[in-house]
């Protein structure tokens, strides 16, 4: 009985042990297979960094206005006799727009100029009497003052009535009609706006250290929200002095080349196209990646591992030092250098020494390791 038990005890031990050896045997080979084991190259694309051309600009946003606007307004008051134009009618330089009720001013003016005809006949007669030697000086002084007087107030009613009839000042686009034929209107009462649309100018702001750079006869750049019909222009003026409570220069620039397809005080994108540069590396601003470390890069070397006999491509995070800025591309001022390979898609998916293969869906050549 003793001798079964010793015997089962061993046979115990036997498959205990050796369970226990197989899996250690199993954790060693598995961690030796990892730890031998080469990742799969991670496919990414590239961009070449080259020296190029730069425009470097300043972004602004700037309201579109007319080169000529106005809100016409009334001079005198009384009741609309007549409006003659419509909505967005086109208009001439004088054209009569409202016709304010001037009927007892053109009675008084009537009234004065009878009396003014009768103060040039009396001193028509006052000087040939005095001519002949019957009548004084006196006379004819007088005469002569009531002759001035007669003028002044056929003058004066005559500058009365032109308050009644409201002209365009400049030719233009008229807009929607303020007021209506009966209503009574007093000095100062808007009926209307009045824009110049055929030549258009934009007003943005700039901060003082950036206004510095802008000159007038610098071309400009102006995108409406849409995106289309991006037009030129050029600087016209700067405002000599510096707003003390937003600390921002306002800038003015013509529009030229405008026409019709602007509205004033429409939304603008502006953009200041500042002088040439040579020799900038540029690079898309998806490239590069910004952490609380900085802002880095991924460059794609070729690099022969200790102990290999063959050359890997691997990507190394770089960090950068950004500039200015224009359109979708980023100025690289230090960290990259002249004929580096860029990645600029699939850097989510990477780490710093991870060995990558260059997609040739970019367009790029992928080279065989070693090669």
């Amino acid at each position: 009985m003793i001798k079964r038990f010793i015997i089962a005890i061993l046979a115990l031990v036997l498959v205990g042990g050796g369970i226990v050896g197989f899996n250690l045997f199993r954790s060693k080979m598995i961690a030796q297979f990892f730890a031998t084991m080469k990742p799969a190259p991670v496919a990414v694309s590239v961009t070449d960094a080259v020296p190029q051309r730069w425009t470097p600009g300043i972004e602004a946003i700037g309201t579109a206005s007319a080169a000529r606007g106005v809100d016409l307004a009334t001079e005198a008051s009384g009741l609309v006799r007549e409006i003659r134009f419509a909505a967005n009618d086109h208009v001439e330089q004088g054209q009569l727009l409202v016709q304010i009720d001037d009927r007892q001013e053109r009675a008084d003016l009537a009234a004065a100029q009878a009396a003014l005809d009768l103060a040039e006949t009396t001193l028509t007669r006052a000087r040939e009497l005095r001519d002949r030697g019957v009548s004084a000086n006196t006379t004819l002084d007088s005469a002569e003052a009531e002759a001035v007087s007669a003028r002044s107030t056929v003058a004066k009613l005559k500058a009365v009535l032109e308050t009644k009839q409201l002209t365009a000042p400049f030719a233009g686009t008229i807009g929607i009609p303020q007021i209506e034929v009966g209503q009574y209107v007093t000095p100062g009462t808007v009926y209307a706006t009045l824009q110049d649309i055929r030549h258009m100018r934009v007003d943005f702001t700039l901060s003082e250290q950036q206004a510095g750079i802008v000159k007038p006869g610098m071309s400009v750049t102006v995108t409406p929200e849409s995106g289309e019909d991006v037009l030129q222009g050029s600087v016209t003026g700067i405002e000599p002095k510096i707003d003390p409570n937003s600390r921002l220069v306002t800038i003015r620039a013509e529009l030229p080349e405008a026409g019709t397809t602007l509205t004033p005080g429409q939304f603008l994108r502006v953009r200041v196209n500042l002088p040439e540069e040579e020799g900038i590396i540029a690079l898309p601003q998806t490239v590069v990646s910004s952490t609380l470390y900085g802002d880095s890069v991924f460059v794609v070397r070729s690099e022969t591992p200790e102990g290999a006999s063959e050359a890997q491509l691997v990507a190394r995070q770089v960090f950068v030092t950004l500039g200015r800025r224009a359109g979708d591309k980023i100025e690289i001022i230090k960290g990259v250098e002249a004929g580096d390979k860029i990645v600029d898609a699939g850097q989510n998916k990477l780490t710093s020494g991870a060995v990558v293969k260059i997609s040739e869906e970019n367009g790029t050549a992928v080279p065989a390791a070693g090669n």
